[in-house]
């Protein structure tokens, strides 16, 4: 079976509204992603301790799935009106039927990170058995290793980790960083998210790689400081919690930043300067990752 996709593009809480209004009036599924996801003006809307929380993106799509057969502009109009809003245009695209699972699977090969460390999906076997391998699906939490923000985070722990590190993960999405981390010879890890999914992810991930690396929301988070601190979130949240991740990493200790566009490198450098000796950037496909170790 075949499938119609739409995409309407809608400011601010309309875009919740309308998605709801959608699935009401027969939508097979309705989503709501950034207008601007992957660019300079990407939107955090998820709160972090010290900044306000954003409940939707200022410039949202919403994206739409029907069957392949289904009038969809009267169902657009209809749920339109159903909000009070005028949709006057919006994108279709045929989805063709396909073995969906198999689809999905074929769209993650194995990763390699370095020489010597490896992400693997379950369905795969591991490319090089002696590597350090890390097994990981792709799931609702963020982090395959797969985006330049998560590789160049796995390289700088790849080369740096000497063994022993207590390590934090300021957002851990799948918890990916923290696992990496241990497998490579940290003493401890622990992973910290706003998102109770992600909590729940990163424990299945920690379980799959046979790690004790522990995961909190913030308000649990053991209160002490680490040897290494990771946060690869968005330049955003970044901005706003220096002083929070400063107090988490231990004297003499590193922070690792990423998440971070070049053009913002030089700004985030400055802001994180007031704790940190910062090093020059490592880029990745227009991404950067900062490291600095804390004075």
């Amino acid at each position: 079976m075949s499938y119609q996709q739409i995409t309407i593009a809608v400011k601010d809480h309309s875009a919740e509204r309308l998605a709801d209004a959608l699935m009401d009036h027969g939508a097979l599924s309705a989503a709501i992603e950034d207008a601007y996801a992957g660019t300079a003006n990407e939107q955090a809307i998820f709160g972090e301790p010290g900044m306000p929380a954003e409940q939707i993106w200022q410039q949202s799509k919403v994206i739409a799935l029907f069957g392949e057969h289904t009038d969809v502009a009267p169902i657009v109009a209809a749920a339109a009106q159903d909000c009070g809003l005028t949709v006057n245009a919006y994108e279709t695209e045929l989805l063709p039927e396909q073995d969906w699972v198999r689809l999905t699977q074929a769209q993650f090969d194995p990763i390699k990170i370095s020489d010597r460390l490896w992400i693997t999906p379950s369905w795969h076997e591991a490319p090089d058995q002696n590597a350090v391998n890390l097994q990981l699906d792709p799931g609702l939490a963020f982090g395959t290793g797969s985006h330049p923000t998560t590789r160049l985070c796995l390289q700088w722990l790849d080369s740096r980790l000497k063994g022993g590190e207590s390590v934090l993960d300021y957002g851990c999405g799948s918890g990916i960083l923290a696992i990496a981390a241990l497998k490579l010879g940290a003493g401890e890890a622990v992973g910290v998210d706003i998102d109770e999914q992600a909590i729940r992810a990163s424990n299945d991930n920690a379980a799959q790689n046979n790690v004790d690396a522990r995961f909190y929301l913030p308000d649990a988070m053991p209160q002490a400081q680490f040897d290494v601190v990771v946060a690869n979130i968005l330049a955003n949240p970044l901005r706003m919690l220096g002083s929070l991740l400063a107090e988490r990493t231990k004297q003499g200790g590193r922070i690792v930043l990423s998440g971070i566009l070049e053009e913002q490198v030089e700004e985030m450098s400055g802001i994180y300067a007031e704790w940190f000796d910062m090093a020059p950037a490592q880029t990745d496909e227009g991404w950067a990752c900062l490291s600095g170790v804390k004075r």
